[in-house]
């Protein structure tokens, strides 16, 4: 092995999301028709399952394992738990066909896209894994000072 010339290897972002999931090749599947993601590398388990995959979707890198107790990690629920404590927040093109495309795939929808008061079109879904996605896209330029006077409208 040699010494690695860089802390922060080039091919991954300081914070990385890894999602775990029960099914992981079908977890794969879905989000490379959802949101377009691209499997960059993929390491079998025992059993059929996926020790460790990656993918990336746009600029980002999203780790996708199968649970391992023997590692300490365990799937959510399926439909995730009510008020999903972590999610990812994903821009894509068309928030709309990208959110109907996830719910004819077993996503959940939380809450239907919706124009937001800071300048995206957003929506909230569970995917079939368990895991929350905020889906978004940019409608809008807005200001730090209208951004403030609408979000203090909001919460007159």
């Amino acid at each position: 092995m040699t010494a690695s010339s860089s802390p922060i290897p080039d091919t991954y972002r300081r914070v990385t999301p890894c999602l775990v999931v029960r099914g992981a090749a079908k977890a794969l599947d879905f989000y490379a028709d959802v949101f377009g993601a691209a499997e960059r590398m993929r390491f079998p388990g025992p059993d059929g399952t996926v020790a460790h995959a990656e993918i990336e979707i746009g600029d980002a890198v999203v780790i996708v394992e199968d649970e391992d107790p023997q590692r300490g990690t365990t799937a959510p629920p399926v439909g995730g738990l009510p008020g999903t404590p972590v999610f990812q927040f994903v821009y894509v093109e068309d928030v709309d066909t990208t959110v109907a495309r996830a719910v004819e795939l077993g996503a959940t929808m939380r809450r239907a896209p919706e124009n937001q008061f800071y300048g995206d079109r957003d929506a909230f879904i569970v995917d079939p894994f368990g895991h929350g996605w905020t889906v978004a896209t940019h409608v809008e330029d807005v200001s730090h000072d209208e951004l403030a006077r609408r979000m203090a409208a909001l919460f007159a």
